[in-house]
C-alpha cells in the first residue's frame, strides 16, 4: 500500500471538504498533480477531487456544509468549493464520448477506471483518498517512481483527443522524466505522427504550454526532441534549440533564475503562434535588440542587461565574463549629467532634442565616464 501524508491532505480545510462528499456516501479521491507531486516531494500549487457525486449534488453539498461552491466548470462536470480560502475543483467522474482534438463532449460515469482512461499520462492518473491511500487504476506508480512520461494505453488516440498532448508530453518530460531515459519512444513516434494537428490549437494555449517548458530547471533536451519531431517547427518557426544548452549552462553559472522570456528570445524564431502579452513580446524584442547590454541596463535596468548578456554569450557560444556583469550593473545606476537647461537658451526645439540625444550617445560610448563639463565642452 502507498501512502501520501502531505499538509494539504491533512489539514482541516481538505478534510472538511472530504467528509462533505463521503459523508453523503460519495467518494472524495485527489488526483493528477496534486497526488504525483506528493509522491514525488514537489510542490503542490492546484488540488483537485474526483468524485461520483453529480456537479449538481455537489453545489447542494457545499452549501449545506457551509461552504462558497462556484460553477466554474459544471457543463463538464466542474465546481470550486471553496474552504478556508483554499480552492478545491471538484470533477465528476467522466468518459469522453466525443472528441475532436481541441474539445471533448463529456458524459458523466460512477466508474473511476472511466474516469482515469481519459487523463493524458499515467502519472497523472493516480488518486489518493483523504486518508492518503493512493489508488492507481492504471498502474501508473512504476512510471512515476521510474520518471516515466508515458501515455495512457494507445498514445496515437490520446493525442488526437487533445493534440495539446503533443506539447504536455514535452513539458512533463522536461520537469518529471529521468533524463538517463530520455523520451518514451511509442509518445515521441506518437507526437511526430500527430504533429499537424497542433495547427489546430489557439495561440493562447500553445503559448501557454511553451511558456511553462521554458520554465523547467533544463528544458533543452525536450525542446531537442521537439525539433526532432516537428513540432518546435509548428510553435516556433525557425527556431535554434542548439542555443538553450548553451544558456541553460551560462545561468547556471550565473546562478539565474529560469526565465521563459530570456530562454524565447535565446531560440529565436517568429511568436505568431505563441500569444504572448504585449510586455512579454516587448522584452523579447529588447532581448533580441542590437542594444549593448550596458545601455540596455542604463535604459531599462539591471535584470534587462543581464539578461541581454546572457542571450548574447550564449549565441556566440561562450560564458559571460565577470568584468562584463561588473558593467551592466554598474551601468543600471547611472544617471545622464546633462538636462535640456544647460543647453539652453542657445538651443530650442529639435535641435535641443537632438543635441540631447547625441549627448546621451557619446555619454554612454564613453562607458558613462564623461562629465558634464566634458559633454559641454
Amino acid at each position: 500500500m502507498t501512502l501520501i501524508n502531505a499538509h494539504w491532505l491533512t489539514d482541516d480545510a481538505s478534510q472538511r471538504v472530504c467528509a462533505m462528499l463521503t459523508d453523503a456516501g460519495y467518494q472524495a479521491l485527489f488526483v493528477g498533480g496534486c497526488v504525483r507531486n506528493a509522491l514525488l516531494g514537489a510542490a503542490v500549487n492546484d488540488l483537485d477531487i474526483s468524485t461520483d457525486a453529480r456537479p449538481e449534488t455537489v453545489m447542494q453539498l457545499a452549501e449545506g456544509a457551509g461552504l462558497r461552491a462556484v460553477p466554474t466548470g459544471i457543463d463538464h462536470g466542474t465546481v470550486t468549493v471553496i474552504c478556508d480560502e483554499v480552492p478545491y475543483e471538484i470533477t465528476t467522474f467522466r468518459r469522453d464520448v466525443e472528441t475532436d482534438g481541441r474539445r471533448a463532449v463529456v458524459a458523466f460515469s460512477n466508474n473511476i477506471q472511466d474516469d482515469a482512461r481519459r487523463r493524458d499520462f499515467t502519472m497523472n492518473a493516480l488518486y489518493a483518498g483523504a486518508d492518503g491511500v493512493v489508488i492507481d487504476p492504471l498502474g501508473g506508480l512504476p512510471d512515476l517512481r521510474a520518471r516515466r512520461v508515458r501515455f495512457i494505453e494507445d498514445a496515437d488516440q490520446r493525442i488526437a483527443e487533445d493534440y495539446l498532448r503533443i506539447l504536455r508530453f514535452f513539458r512533463f518530460t522536461a520537469f518529471y522524466g529521468d533524463p538517463a531515459l530520455g523520451m518514451d519512444a511509442d509518445g515521441l513516434a506518437a507526437c511526430a505522427a500527430g504533429v499537424d494537428g497542433i495547427d489546430t490549437l489557439s495561440a493562447e494555449r500553445i503559448g501557454q504550454e511553451m511558456l511553462k517548458l521554458l520554465t523547467a530547471a533544463d528544458p533543452a533536451p525536450a525542446v531537442a526532441a521537439m525539433a526532432a519531431s516537428g513540432a518546435l517547427l509548428r510553435v516556433l518557426p525557425g527556431a535554434a534549440p542548439d542555443i538553450l544548452p548553451v544558456l541553460i549552462h551560462v545561468e547556471d553559472a550565473l546562478h539565474a533564475v529560469p526565465d521563459p522570456i530570456r530562454r524565447l528570445a535565446a531560440l529565436g524564431g517568429t511568436v505568431d503562434r505563441l500569444r504572448l502579452s504585449k510586455q512579454q513580446l516587448t522584452r523579447r524584442d529588447l532581448l533580441q535588440s542590437d542594444m549593448p547590454a550596458p545601455e540596455l541596463s542604463y535604459r531599462h535596468g539591471a535584470d534587462l542587461g543581464l539578461d541581454r548578456l546572457m542571450v548574447l554569450s550564449a549565441s556566440l557560444g561562450q560564458m559571460v565574463d565577470p568584468g562584463d556583469v561588473a558593467t551592466v550593473v554598474h551601468a543600471a545606476s547611472q544617471t545622464f549629467p546633462l538636462t535640456a537647461t544647460d543647453l539652453m537658451p542657445a538651443l530650442q526645439g529639435p535641435a535641443l532634442g537632438q543635441a540631447l540625444k547625441a549627448a546621451e550617445a557619446r555619454w554612454i560610448a564613453s562607458g558613462f565616464t564623461l562629465t558634464k563639463d566634458d559633454l559641454l565642452a
